[in-house]
């Protein structure tokens, strides 16, 4: 049985990349089971579990550093919770209901390979809920590269 949409789909954390792998090593002891990899073109090192709704994410020397980005992020807050990832039918939809609201979004991407798409949102904080609105064909329990 599908669930509804909206769904909270999982929790992204920012590190600085020097702790990234302490971070790791902590929340896997924990439990958590990571797949690691890079996203070059926005300069994140990743690790995402995504059966059990965690992400680390560590920009790196190449990141940007625009409003919206990890390294931004960190530089003003530190170590924390970056944003909430809440899978929607259609995020772009949602992404005009924020905008009701007064929400800007502050950054998007779209990934697609091996019959998957992932379309992700970013807004701006609002009420000081940082949510970041996603599209996928994927289905629930299966990541992107497994």
């Amino acid at each position: 049985m599908t669930r509804p949409l909206p769904l909270l789909h999982h929790v992204v954390f920012a590190v600085p990349l020097e702790r990234l792998d302490s971070a790791t090593e902590y929340l896997t002891a924990l439990g958590f089971q990571f797949q690691a990899f890079e996203l070059e073109h926005i300069g994140l090192q990743v690790r995402l579990d995504w059966d059990r709704g965690f992400e680390l994410i560590a920009p790196t020397p190449a990141a940007p550093t625009e409003p919206g980005t990890a390294a931004d992020f960190l530089a003003r807050c530190g170590d924390g919770l970056f944003s909430v990832i809440v899978r929607f039918a259609d995020c772009n939809a949602a992404e005009h209901v924020a905008a009701r609201y007064g929400v800007k979004s502050d950054f998007r991407q779209h990934h697609e390979g091996d019959g998957f798409q992932l379309t992700e949102i970013k807004l701006e904080p609002l009420f000081g809920i940082p949510l970041t609105l996603m599209t996928t064909n994927l289905p629930e329990g299966h990541s992107v590269g497994g």
